[in-house]
């Protein structure tokens, strides 16, 4: 493969990838047979060239269904990098093409929304609980049973990871979706999301927050005793 197009993700140089096309008709079509793990949409979605993913996707259908799934470093997919850097519109389209790819989970068997909770991007986040409930897709249901309970190499589910980072919000937003024993779930140090919120104790104004919350209020009271007792000033 020409290591030119590689140079023209990094960059986002979309003049580039024209030359190369113009001086080689069949530069894309030889991706599809390079058995490689960092194809140039993982370089482009990882250097957060979102312009230049969307017009390789143009040009070459193809990399919606295959390449979009295509695993690189650490098992990242495209939709793993874009998840990371927050980019909704590129995350919708990504969705859109190619649904399967949410289940997708990293070497440490991350899902998007370990990630998503990892680099503090809410809205991505908010997108992809909202994408998994009104999506027509057959396995949808199954999808927003499995992953948001999913546990990565170490036992922690996303609510875990969540606790671990202190993000409220999506703390709030995860209690909404979960079950009992799946917001009960312990990781392989044997600690529940509670237990580890009680190393990591939110700020006033954040478990405010969420105490004012009434779904939350009325269905998961332990989490509000918690909130309440452990107010820090």
């Amino acid at each position: 493969m020409d290591e030119r197009i590689i140079e023209a993700a990094q960059t986002g140089d979309i003049n580039l990838l024209y030359e190369l096309i113009a001086t080689d008709p069949y530069v894309l079509q030889r991706i599809d047979n390079v058995p490689f793990f960092h194809t140039p949409l993982h370089v482009a979605a990882s250097a957060g060239n979102i312009e230049f993913m969307m017009e390789m996707m143009k040009l070459k259908p193809s990399f919606d269904k295959g390449l979009v799934r295509v695993k690189g470093r650490e098992d990242l997919t495209p939709l793993h990098h874009v998840v990371q850097t927050g980019n909704v519109d590129l995350l919708i389209k990504l969705l859109k093409v190619c649904p399967e790819a949410i289940e997708d989970v990293t070497v440490r068997d991350e899902t998007v929304f370990h990630l998503a909770v990892k680099n503090d991007m809410f809205e991505a986040f908010q997108v992809m609980v909202g994408w998994l409930r009104r999506s027509s897709h057959e396995s949808a249901d199954r999808w927003e049973e499995k992953l948001l309970s999913w546990a990565d190499i170490d036992g922690n589910t996303v609510l875990h990871i969540a606790a671990i980072r202190n993000r409220p919000r999506m703390v709030e937003v995860l209690l909404e979706h979960m079950r009992r024993d799946q917001i009960n779930a312990k990781n392989l140090e044997g600690l529940t999301a509670l237990d580890i919120q009680s190393q990591y104790p939110w700020n006033e104004r954040q478990a405010d927050r969420i105490i004012g919350a009434p779904l939350f209020r009325q269905r998961h009271y332990v989490w509000i005793y918690f909130c309440v007792s452990r107010i820090v000033s």
